[in-house]
């Protein structure tokens, strides 16, 4: 690597070195090559060759069709007779590379970087121009350089001298995928499409650099791909892995017959083959494809390794993890097999393990994005609290965990005894949580990569990752209701042995949300039934594909409506015994098809039923509302007057109600709006979408003064929406205005389940167990606030002092001195410190007396009557009742 690194530096200095070319038919032969004439490409070569054609192009072509056609033994022979004509040829010898890796020779493989090396070295002037900074990059990466400096000194180098070096543009956007840089990908090869706009190459580079990213932008890129090259193997094996993972397997099958027929001995097309088979619970056929895979190469630790990956993202990491073992037993330094296993542990919780794997990888490669990404968070995880019980293991930042830890294990351990018992399910060991501050910290730990915005939890079977309420900005989820979800796929997903189909994991998820708390999950509204009605429903068996690369964010969360839908429909149709049948076939490697058959009907009939069962549901969703939406755009810019006259004519248009309620708020008509809203809620009683009648009726109350229907208003909409935050609040200060004290508990539990670093749920939360004799939770719900920055924080430490020696507890006494630190003229706060004193000297003499800091006077200090300090706070009970 030091060869390269020196000759690098030395070819700055250098002029380059050209060939005389026939370029018309170079050109015309290579555009055989990019269109798939692989055969007519090696007719035309050996044409040329045999004309006297030099360059060392030709020979290049007529190799690169032959592996792509499978003819691996014959692209040996022709590399060799080749590297004799050409003894000084670097392209040769990197394109050789492969060449003898696809024939299972290793050590000469490995003899040719070094021959690179030394042709560099011994003959510098002949390597000066951009294709040779290309070949001797790739080189360099083969010997294990350092991918930025190769970006620069070799790729960087070569587009500055030629920017219309095709090869260059290649090179820096596959080291930008390899590193998973796709910024770095993206930009090179877009560059590079402005010189080669129909090229299939960086058309295939550009795909796969957007893949993550924009759906839209890979599917038309695969299309221009295939336009271009129906023989691309590259696009059709990228489809067959997109088609695995929407669970389309007969289609993955019918994609890889195709590859096949161009290259039968293609080894990424048989290890998508020994996938498939082992997802069809056929070991012999997966070693068979397996076998083939290697059939050329023995050694060659890509097979192992896109077999553990695609079984990995199918979230069998135990498998996943055997297969990038078996990689690393070809080739222990192989960083994609080290980098995936890694995750693999991580995710099966084998923490110590995957974290040193992630480090040394980043020692190693300190480019490899995903590797650097998990280090970084490693750092952070470790300044994570650790909270535990025999069931859980729960990692959090360490605010958030004094806030509202006890509450994540509460909700976690209800979910353990309910779920368990209910599906029957013993599970032995722990299950990690992890619950991440910053959502891209949550993507990381999740994915490897920053992203997955519409994602709030994922589960991996025994880890739990999730995003806190702080990740989520102003208008946080239910907490309570994701991690119920997750802990149900830890269920589910521990009976089947991860053998279960997305749309199922999912749909159970969701249907047992609504199952623990019928506002939790989702429901059908508005938006689902135009999607219903509107054709927009996809097959059962298609339904997992459904989650993969959405159209939107609400074709994703109607994905999962649609889920549990299907999983309602079938245990309200055929029992919850037969779903839990199905989930144990699943676990013994029965197919989806074939279990829901077997304990329920033909998937062809599940289909017909379940779209005439939620049809019904669409069409009965307040059959009385008109929910056409063709004149949105007209209504939105419509006067109050113009909506009054298109009402008298639409009396139940659902739209043109909510906009004209909203329209006679905003120029202060309150009183005229009561009617619209009324007749809203009327036609639609269990709407709570956005700016819905209740929120509108609530202010509309809430501006006139009526504080009583204001508060029934608010009872309704909060029995019916699990996440509204100010109408939980709004309702809690009125309820403590009428001292409705369990009203406000009730109330403030709501919000906690929301928003649980807001120190307004705790300061309701205690003040109404302060005043229904629930000390125990006044004093959990005290010390919270004391880390929330509460309102008047020597008012919270003196209500807990208070109640702390009640108790007999001796931190009574710190918490009355935070209180004086914070009001040094508080009265009752002097006279509970003084009680506390006194208390504590009429201990028994063998006692241990208190500990007494230097600042911490035995007796408090007598107000000074000219003191500047804040006034003194009303007494608990004053403030109370306020």
């Amino acid at each position: 690597m030091s060869q390269i690194r020196n000759t690098a530096f030395a070819l700055s200095l250098l002029l380059p070195f050209t060939h005389s070319v026939s370029a018309a038919d170079l050109d015309a032969t290579q555009q055989l090559f990019l269109k798939g004439e692989y055969a007519k490409c090696i007719e035309a070569v050996d044409a040329a060759v045999k004309e006297g054609e030099y360059d060392e192009q030709w020979p290049l072509l007529k190799i690169r069709s032959q592996l792509a056609t499978g003819q691996y033994a014959e692209s040996k022979e022709s590399l060799e007779s080749a590297m004799k004509r050409y003894r000084y040829g670097i392209h040769l010898r990197v394109l050789g590379y492969d060449v003898y890796r696809y024939n299972g020779m290793t050590t000469e493989a490995d003899t040719l970087l070094q021959q690179i090396n030394d042709l560099v070295s011994n003959r510098p002037w002949r390597y000066g121009d951009a294709a040779n900074y290309v070949s001797q990059g790739r080189a360099a990466l083969k010997l294990g350089a350092d991918a930025r400096q190769v970006l620069e000194l070799f790729y960087d180098r070569a587009i500055a001298q030629n920017p219309k070096e095709r090869e260059a543009y290649l090179a820096t956007g596959q080291l930008g995928l390899d590193k998973n840089d796709f910024q770095i990908a993206a930009n090179a090869f877009q560059k590079g499409l402005k010189h080669f706009p129909n090229d299939p190459e960086l058309l295939f580079g550009f795909a796969q650099a957007f893949a993550e990213s924009d759906g839209k932008r890979t599917n038309a890129a695969l299309a221009a791909v295939l336009e271009q090259n129906p023989k691309h193997t590259g696009a059709m094996l990228f489809r067959v892995d997109h088609l695995i993972d929407s669970e389309e397997y007969e289609g993955a099958q019918q994609l890889l017959d195709e590859v096949l027929k161009i290259n039968p001995h293609h080894p990424r097309a048989w290890s998508y083959r020994a996938v498939l088979a082992h997802l069809d619970s056929d070991s012999k056929a997966e070693e068979l494809c397996r076998g083939k895979a290697l059939a050329n190469s023995k050694t060659n630790p890509e097979v192992d390794h896109l077999i553990g990956t695609k079984l990995s993202q199918k979230y069998r990491f135990a498998e996943g993890s055997k297969y990038q073992r078996r990689a690393l037993g070809f080739q222990d330094d192989y960083v994609p097999a080290r980098i995936q296993l890694s995750q693999d542990l991580l995710r099966l919780g084998e923490i110590d393990e995957g974290w040193k794997l992630a480090n040394e990888v980043h020692e190693k490669d300190g480019y490899d994005v995903v590797a650097y990404n998990l280090i970084t968070l490693r750092d952070k995880l470790n300044k994570f609290r650790t909270l535990e019980n025999e069931h859980f293991i729960v990692r959090m930042d360490a605010h958030e965990a004094q806030v509202y830890g006890d509450l994540v294990m509460d909700l976690l351990n209800r979910a353990w005894d309910k779920l368990n018992k209910k599906y029957d399910f013993e599970f032995n060991g722990r299950v990690t949580v992890e619950i991440f501050p910053e959502q891209k910290d949550f993507a990381i730990r999740t994915f490897g990569l920053p992203g997955g915005m519409g994602f709030l939890g994922v589960c991996f079977g025994k880890v739990i990752t999730a995003n806190s309420p702080a990740s989520q900005g102003e208008s946080p989820s239910n907490w309570e209701a994701v991690l119920w979800h997750e802990y149900c796929h830890v269920v589910t997903l521990q009976l089947t042995r991860n053998k279960m189909p997305r749309w199922l994991s999912e749909g159970i998820s969701v249907f047992e949300e609504r199952q623990e708390n019928p506002i939790w999950g989702q429901h059908m509204n508005p938006q689902y039934r135009e999607m219903v009605l509107g054709g927009e429903l996809t097959p059962v068996g298609k339904l997992s594909g459904a989650f993969l690369r959405p159209k939107s964010g609400q074709h994703l969360n109607f994905a999962y409506y649609e889920s549990s839908m299907v999983v309602e429909f079938l245990i309200d149709r055929y029992g919850f015994d037969s779903m839990k049948k199905v989930l144990a076939d699943l676990g013994k490697g029965v197919r989806i098809n074939n279990a829901l058959e077997k304990n329920m009907g033909p998937l062809n009939e599940i289909e017909k039923e379940f779209e005439t069962y939620i049809t019904q549901l669409a069409e009965n969703l307040a059959p009385d509302v008109d929910f056409e939406t063709e004149n949105m755009k007209e209504l939105r810019n419509a006067n109050v007057e113009q909506l009054a006259a298109f009402l008298e004519e639409n009396p139940s248009h659902f739209a043109g109600l909510t906009l004209y309620a909203g329209k006679l708020i905003g120029t202060k008509k309150f009183s005229e709006a009561k009617k619209p809203l009324h007749h809203l809620i009327k036609l639609y009683p269990n709407y709570t979408g956005g700016n819905n009648a209740y929120r509108m009726l609530a202010r509309v109350h809430q501006q006139l003064g009526e504080t009583d229907d204001e508060r029934e208003v608010l009872e309704t909409l909060t029995s019916l929406s699990n996440d509204a935050l100010d109408a939980y609040m709004r309702l809690a200060e009125l309820r403590t205005e009428d001292e409705a004290w369990t009203a406000v508990a009730i109330n403030a539990k709501r919000m906690l389940a929301v928003n649980p670093l807001l120190p307004q749920p705790h300061e309701f939360l205690a003040n109404a167990s302060l005043q229904i004799k629930e000390d125990e939770q006044a004093i959990k719900s005290y010390r919270k606030l004391t880390h929330l920055q509460p309102r008047d924080p020597a008012q919270v430490h003196f209500n807990l002092a208070t109640l702390l020696h009640k108790k007999n507890d001796e931190t009574a006494r710190r918490e009355v001195l935070k209180a004086l630190e914070e009001a040094p003229r508080f009265r009752d706060a002097h006279k509970l410190l003084l009680k506390i004193v006194r208390s504590e000297k009429k201990q028994p003499s063998n006692d241990k007396p208190p500990a007494v800091t230097p600042d911490e006077p035995d007796t408090p200090p007598d107000p000074k009557p000219d003191d500047p300090e804040k006034p003194l706070p009303p007494t608990p009970e004053k403030k109370a009742a306020k």
